[in-house]
């Protein structure tokens, strides 16, 4: 493998010589990312290291921490561990191993939003002084122990909640979530929590959520709800099942319903 350099205004993107156009539409993606978080965030890292990796080995190699991640993750989380980031750089698949880990059409648009998400986690990470970087061990054991903000800012602020409808849906056949999602959920279900919220008070609130340094889970959930933790868990569980059922079919105007 040879590995060269491409370069955008905020972004180099280190990836296989072969896959220079797949590296461009990544950078491009990530600069029109990078313009809608600056609207929402205080501070957006820039000159920032995008390394395209060609397999889950060499990405959790180059990061345990994310293996750390893929092992606690449950069955139906574990596709999604794929992007994370450090002072400075994302980590994430390349967007050919990205497709070919997909179990479908929505699942393939969701895991090629991957290196959106790393970088979204950086940007929560530069916002939020209890979270890395930089990577200090306490900093690293909060991200675990809440692994439901860091993991639901990213999978909700890169755009991939609404197209795990069928993850989720398999997820809820297997048993009760606990709320917020632990280590084991947080990967496929975290995102959902700051879609409620979203849906419930807007996107200023899910940015205040996901940066504000609170003491614990319980005043993070009840401030940005303004409500009990129990009451959310049941609002938040009923927003599951909507999320992982499918869009009724829409028959064309003027045929019979």
């Amino acid at each position: 493998m040879s590995w060269v350099e491409t370069t955008s205004l905020s972004f180099t993107a280190r990836h296989d010589s072969e896959q220079a156009d797949d590296a461009i539409a990544v950078l491009e993606d990530l600069e029109a990312h990078r313009n809608h978080l600056e609207r929402m965030f205080p501070r957006i890292p820039g000159n920032v290291t995008i390394i395209l990796h060609d397999s889950p080995l060499q990405l959790w190699t180059a990061h345990p921490l994310l293996l750390l991640s893929r092992v606690f993750a449950s069955r139906s989380a574990r596709r999604y561990v794929a992007a994370w980031y450090r002072a400075g750089e994302v980590h994430t698949l390349s967007p050919p191993m990205l497709r070919s880990l997909a179990a479908g059409p929505d699942s393939e648009r969701a895991m090629l939003l991957s290196p959106r998400r790393g970088y979204t986690a950086l940007v929560v990470g530069e916002n939020n002084p209890l979270l890395p970087p930089p990577s200090r061990p306490a900093a690293v054991s909060r991200a675990l122990r809440h692994a439901w903000l860091v993991q639901g800012a990213s999978q909700h602020f890169s755009g991939q909640v609404p197209l795990l409808r069928a993850a989720i849906g398999m997820r809820l056949r297997q048993g009760r979530v606990p709320f917020p999602p632990g280590v084991r959920d947080a990967p496929l279900l975290a995102g959902s929590v700051f879609d409620l919220l979203a849906r419930e008070r807007g996107e200023r609130a899910c940015v205040r959520l996901a940066t504000h340094p609170y003491d614990s889970t319980r005043d993070a959930l009840e401030d940005s709800f303004d409500r009990p933790v129990s009451d959310t868990a049941h609002a938040w569980r009923r927003h599951l099942e909507q999320l992982s059922t499918p869009a009724p079919d829409v028959a064309p105007l003027g045929d019979p319903a």
